[in-house]
Protein backbone atom coordinates (compact mmCIF):
# COMPACT_ATOMS: atom_id res chain seq x y z
CA UNK A 1 0.00 0.00 0.00
CA UNK A 2 1.30 3.45 -0.91
CA UNK A 3 1.50 5.61 2.22
CA UNK A 4 2.19 8.91 0.43
CA UNK A 5 -0.52 11.37 1.37
CA UNK A 6 -2.48 12.45 -1.66
CA UNK A 7 -4.83 15.31 -2.47
CA UNK A 8 -8.25 13.76 -2.94
CA UNK A 9 -11.96 14.60 -2.88
CA UNK A 10 -14.81 12.30 -1.88
CA UNK A 11 -18.02 12.64 -3.92
CA UNK A 12 -21.28 11.41 -2.39
CA UNK A 13 -23.95 10.83 -5.00
CA UNK A 14 -26.19 8.84 -2.67
CA UNK A 15 -26.96 8.49 1.02
CA UNK A 16 -26.05 4.81 0.69
CA UNK A 17 -22.79 3.01 -0.10
CA UNK A 18 -22.92 0.47 -2.90
CA UNK A 19 -25.97 -1.11 -4.41
CA UNK A 20 -28.17 -3.87 -3.09
CA UNK A 21 -29.73 -3.63 0.34
CA UNK A 22 -30.52 -0.01 1.32
CA UNK A 23 -30.28 -0.69 5.05
CA UNK A 24 -26.82 -2.18 4.64
CA UNK A 25 -25.83 0.69 2.31
CA UNK A 26 -26.85 3.20 5.00
CA UNK A 27 -24.74 1.42 7.61
CA UNK A 28 -21.75 1.30 5.27
CA UNK A 29 -21.85 5.00 4.36
CA UNK A 30 -22.08 5.95 8.05
CA UNK A 31 -19.07 3.76 8.82
CA UNK A 32 -17.14 5.26 5.90
CA UNK A 33 -17.78 8.85 7.01
CA UNK A 34 -16.91 7.99 10.63
CA UNK A 35 -13.67 6.43 9.38
CA UNK A 36 -12.79 9.66 7.53
CA UNK A 37 -12.88 11.46 10.88
CA UNK A 38 -10.23 9.09 12.26
CA UNK A 39 -8.11 8.97 9.09
CA UNK A 40 -4.84 10.93 9.21
CA UNK A 41 -5.04 11.56 5.46
CA UNK A 42 -8.11 13.80 5.24
CA UNK A 43 -9.77 14.62 1.94
CA UNK A 44 -9.46 18.20 0.73
CA UNK A 45 -13.23 18.29 0.26
CA UNK A 46 -16.42 16.31 0.33
CA UNK A 47 -18.98 17.06 -2.35
CA UNK A 48 -22.61 16.03 -2.06
CA UNK A 49 -25.14 15.85 -4.87
CA UNK A 50 -28.41 14.09 -5.64
CA UNK A 51 -29.46 12.02 -2.59
CA UNK A 52 -25.96 12.46 -1.16
CA UNK A 53 -27.07 15.81 0.29
CA UNK A 54 -29.33 13.88 2.68
CA UNK A 55 -26.18 12.87 4.57
CA UNK A 56 -25.78 16.48 5.77
CA UNK A 57 -29.27 16.73 7.29
CA UNK A 58 -29.28 17.51 11.01
CA UNK A 59 -31.47 14.49 11.77
CA UNK A 60 -29.15 12.08 9.94
CA UNK A 61 -26.75 9.57 11.47
CA UNK A 62 -23.78 11.13 9.67
CA UNK A 63 -24.32 14.75 10.78
CA UNK A 64 -22.01 14.60 13.86
CA UNK A 65 -19.10 13.16 11.87
CA UNK A 66 -19.58 15.69 9.07
CA UNK A 67 -19.51 18.51 11.60
CA UNK A 68 -16.22 17.17 12.99
CA UNK A 69 -14.72 16.89 9.50
CA UNK A 70 -15.72 20.48 8.81
CA UNK A 71 -14.07 21.55 12.08
CA UNK A 72 -10.96 19.64 11.00
CA UNK A 73 -10.75 21.82 7.88
CA UNK A 74 -12.39 19.58 5.29
CA UNK A 75 -14.54 21.61 2.87
CA UNK A 76 -18.10 20.30 2.47
CA UNK A 77 -19.90 21.43 -0.70
CA UNK A 78 -23.59 20.71 -1.14
CA UNK A 79 -25.40 20.97 -4.46
CA UNK A 80 -27.85 23.86 -4.04
CA UNK A 81 -30.33 22.45 -6.57
CA UNK A 82 -30.32 19.14 -4.68
CA UNK A 83 -30.76 20.84 -1.29
CA UNK A 84 -33.78 22.68 -2.69
CA UNK A 85 -35.17 19.52 -4.30
CA UNK A 86 -35.09 17.65 -0.97
CA UNK A 87 -36.22 20.77 0.97
CA UNK A 88 -33.19 20.57 3.29
CA UNK A 89 -32.06 24.20 3.54
CA UNK A 90 -33.39 24.72 7.07
CA UNK A 91 -32.29 21.27 8.25
CA UNK A 92 -28.60 21.19 7.32
CA UNK A 93 -26.13 20.29 10.05
CA UNK A 94 -22.94 20.88 8.08
CA UNK A 95 -21.60 22.05 4.76
CA UNK A 96 -21.92 25.00 2.44
CA UNK A 97 -24.65 25.25 -0.15
CA UNK A 98 -22.85 25.56 -3.44
CA UNK A 99 -23.45 25.21 -7.15
CA UNK A 100 -22.46 22.81 -9.87
CA UNK A 101 -19.72 25.14 -11.12
CA UNK A 102 -17.89 25.01 -7.76
CA UNK A 103 -18.48 21.26 -7.48
CA UNK A 104 -17.14 20.74 -11.00
CA UNK A 105 -14.07 22.87 -10.24
CA UNK A 106 -13.41 20.95 -7.03
CA UNK A 107 -13.71 17.56 -8.72
CA UNK A 108 -11.60 18.52 -11.74
CA UNK A 109 -8.79 20.16 -9.77
CA UNK A 110 -8.02 17.26 -7.45
CA UNK A 111 -5.58 14.42 -7.89
CA UNK A 112 -8.18 11.73 -7.11
CA UNK A 113 -11.95 11.49 -6.74
CA UNK A 114 -13.40 8.74 -4.57
CA UNK A 115 -17.02 7.64 -5.00
CA UNK A 116 -17.94 5.48 -2.01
Amino acid sequence: MNTDKQHFVVAFKSDKMGSGDDQLGGLLIKAYINTLVENDNKPAALVFYNAGVLLAAEDGDTAPALQVLEEQGVELLLCGTCVEFFDLKQRLAAGTISNMYAISETLSSTGHVIYP
